[in-house]
């Protein structure tokens, strides 16, 4: 069992930053490697946005150079700075933990999450 929070999140203008935190805690916390994904207003399903885990970054091309993932291991937390907003990042913003005996493309993938958090909205107004 892996639960998930996710705080950051808030209305900001284009062209802004926001630095959103995911803490993970559980007895199986250790067995598992934590992304990020975002669900848009109007999409039924959410969409990878970016992950580090293990010196291993991959971010969807519409981020790259704009948000940076990190983490920080001694506290089971990831964190994602997002710079540069646009309305277009307008969205829910989750972490998701993936088995890490999935190997690291399943971190990519949503229907591969085994754990949601509750997700923050990120509102970015033109």
């Amino acid at each position: 069992q892996v639960e998930l929070v996710e705080s950051g999140g808030g209305l900001v203008q284009a062209g802004a930053s926001l630095r959103l935190s995911c803490v993970a805690s559980g007895r199986s916390v250790k067995d598992y490697r934590v992304g990020w994904f975002r669900q848009p207003p109007g999409k039924l399903e959410r969409e990878f946005v970016g992950v580090w885990v293990d010196d291993y970054t991959y971010y969807r091309e519409s981020v790259k150079g704009r948000f940076i993932a990190s983490g920080d291991n001694s506290k089971n937390t990831k964190y994602l700075q997002m710079n540069h907003l646009t309305p277009e990042d307008t969205a829910i913003y989750f972490c998701g933990a993936v088995s890490k005996y999935k190997g690291y493309y399943a971190l990519r993938q949503r229907h591969e999450v085994d754990y949601w958090g509750q997700g923050t909205q990120v509102t970015v107004s033109s």
